[in-house]
């Protein structure tokens, strides 16, 4: 089967994308209608999307039963405002020290090292949480200095779940690196030619990130809309 011309066929990530846009459009549907013949139209519309994020995880080698997913589904489903269906919030912490080397931390337990991040705790402005985050996982005190991209996680492919990432670029004042003793296998400050080896992705954000810890001038990096939504370039 061929795609028709100029349009490429979908890969794991548009699958796994369009599955959990269906299944929050369907859950928030349900916490807001009142009409049972709705509310059955959107169980249906789960069960689509249950089947497309099965497919989508068969293709990465996972195996998921589509009845367990729409289970889960139904257990989140709110009512009323508490029923819309977001995506989760993320902060990250590009600190830079002054001989120019970025702060990271070797999450537990997968290994992988990476800029300090963790999810946006209630109560506290994004700045804050990048201040309190950085002092938990690693024992370093710092200033926020701007915000230097705004994400999307589904669209990059780094996360399972819709996921929008806050990255801070942010400047150590103080205190003594002291890893998490439960979140993380190691902490430490590196030079961009000396990054540790299993370092993610380090492609997609670590000369920006270097470029803001020297100071340089640099735009806000964020998704742009694609033309269309659903079938455009996620590169463009």
């Amino acid at each position: 089967m061929t795609s028709p011309p100029g349009i490429d066929p979908p890969n794991q990530a548009d699958l796994l994308r369009w599955a959990e846009a269906l299944s929050a459009s369907a859950r928030t549907g349900m916490g807001f209608t009142e009409s049972l013949y709705e509310r059955e139209r959107y169980e249906e519309v789960l069960h689509v999307a249950a089947e497309i994020r099965a497919a989508s995880d068969a293709l990465s080698g996972r195996t998921v039963d589509p009845d367990d997913l729409v289970a889960e589904w139904f257990d989140s489903i709110g009512k009323g405002v508490r029923g819309y269906v977001t995506p989760k919030v993320t902060v990250g912490a590009v600190v830079g020290n002054d001989d120019g080397e970025m702060l990271l931390v070797q999450r537990a337990p997968s290994g992988v090292w990476l800029y300090p991040t963790g999810w946006a705790d209630v109560g506290y402005s994004p700045a804050e949480v990048v201040v309190k985050e950085v002092l938990e996982e690693t024992g370093i005190e710092c200033e926020v200095v701007r915000p230097i991209a705004i994400l999307d996680g589904l669209r990059l492919g780094i996360t399972g779940i819709p996921l929008y990432s806050l990255v801070f670029h942010c400047r150590m004042t103080g205190g003594e690196l002291r890893a998490h003793p439960l979140e993380c296998l190691d902490v430490g400050f590196f030079a961009e030619d000396a990054l540790p080896e299993g370092t993610a992705v380090p492609e997609t954000w670590a000369a920006e990130s270097f470029a803001a810890i020297r100071g340089e001038e640099m735009p806000v990096r964020f998704d742009v809309p694609r033309e269309p939504f659903w079938a455009g370039d996620p590169e463009a």
